[in-house]
């Protein structure tokens, strides 16, 4: 329950300083976020969920929902969490598109703001996120365990992979491994062949691989979204694609170096520039982004020239950076002044880069 009580009054402190009478969240990731792990989820295809979470500028706690969702939303999804159900009738939110913010205004008094454009309510997503972005110590622990998991059993995927198997079939095989700890493969690319120089994502094709392949995974569970990708190689490893992955690999040692608290998108973004440069491959930043911190989207915000973001001192974060024909992407968290990676996977092949005095592996190159 601290993890939730701390949520609620971020949420209230959010509220009462923006002259609102409370926040009301229904998009999945911020339902997540406040529920601890929750979903709201029925239909997959949809930002917004089904039913929403309201903390008043005093701390009180609602879930808001229809006669539909409240029994399951109530009982069963937060079931000791001390949301207090606001139930209105399914038929009513068909006629009045308004029905969700009159109801939380019931319940608090004041403007309601709102995570989800809601007829009646006052955008704040950016102000949400915002406030969701530093991890508790829960969030930490369920980061591990997911990064944990997301590495084995992608590593173990990789190791079955044969050649003449398609990219789809390949595919279907992440999501099998990733549905069996427990998650969710919202992004599932492959590229084989000459489609790993073509394209940055390569969605699943019919096409067999023969030489090279790059499997590229976000996988997310209880909310949070964990990010990596992988390559293999039959037979050996091409010596311009080595030289490639060993460049690479130093510009993820130099955004990892650099993802300190206080630090900002455009500080990241120059750092990958810098890094680039020296590596031999000035301007690859410009071909595709670098990743950036991560969370409760697969990315919350994506490092660039312009980005006022900033690190925080707990969050989480997956760089992805990429020279033609590779990449190395992993996910990391920023911790007490330092970083963990936490999606690696066990008896990988590193790439050893040196970073702010230290040692980092990074992931290199299965050959079969």
């Amino acid at each position: 329950m601290h993890e939730i009580d701390d949520k609620v009054d971020r949420l209230a402190r959010l509220a009462a300083g923006r002259g609102l009478g409370g926040i009301l969240l229904n998009t999945q990731p911020n339902f997540a976020w406040l529920s601890g792990g929750r979903s709201n989820q029925i239909d997959g295809s949809r930002e917004t969920g089904s039913g929403s979470l309201l903390v008043g500028a005093r701390g009180e706690r609602y879930v808001v929902a229809n006669n539909i969702e409240m029994p399951r939303l109530h009982e069963e999804v937060l079931g000791g969490l001390g949301f207090t159900p606001c139930e209105y009738a399914w038929t009513q939110e068909q006629e009045d598109p308004g029905t969700a913010i009159a109801t939380a205004r019931q319940a608090v008094a004041g403007e309601i703001g709102c995570d989800a454009p809601m007829a009646g309510g006052t955008p704040i997503d950016v102000a949400v996120a915002a406030t969701r972005a530093l991890l508790t110590p829960a969030e930490v622990d369920r980061y591990r365990a997911l990064g944990r998991d997301l590495g084995c059993v992608i590593g173990e995927v990789c190791r079955t992979i044969v050649p003449d198997l398609t990219e789809i079939d390949i595919a279907r095989r992440v999501a099998a491994a990733v549905a069996g700890i427990g998650a969710r493969a919202i992004v599932n690319l492959v590229a084989a062949d000459e489609r790993m120089t073509r394209y940055r994502h390569p969605a699943p094709t019919v096409k067999a691989w023969r030489r090279e392949v790059m499997v590229v995974v976000c996988a997310q569970r209880q909310g949070l979204v964990a990010a990596l990708s992988r390559i293999v190689v039959n037979g050996a490893v091409p010596d311009d694609l080595e030289r490639r992955t060993v460049a690479v690999a130093s510009v993820f040692a130099a955004l990892v170096g650099a993802t300190r608290a206080g630090a900002t998108g455009a500080d990241l973004f120059g750092a990958a520039a810098t890094a680039y440069a020296a590596a031999g491959f000035p301007l690859e930043e410009t071909r595709h982004h670098q990743g950036g911190a991560t969370g409760y989207r697969s990315r919350e915000w994506i490092a660039h020239p312009a980005s006022r973001e900033t690190v925080q001192m707990r969050q989480a974060f997956a760089w992805n950076p990429s020279i033609t024909g590779t990449k190395v992407e992993e996910t990391a968290l920023v911790l007490n002044g330092g970083f963990e990676v936490i999606t690696a996977s066990p008896g990988w092949p590193v790439i050893p880069v040196g970073v702010n005095g230290g040692a980092l592996s990074a992931p290199g190159i299965l050959t079969r």
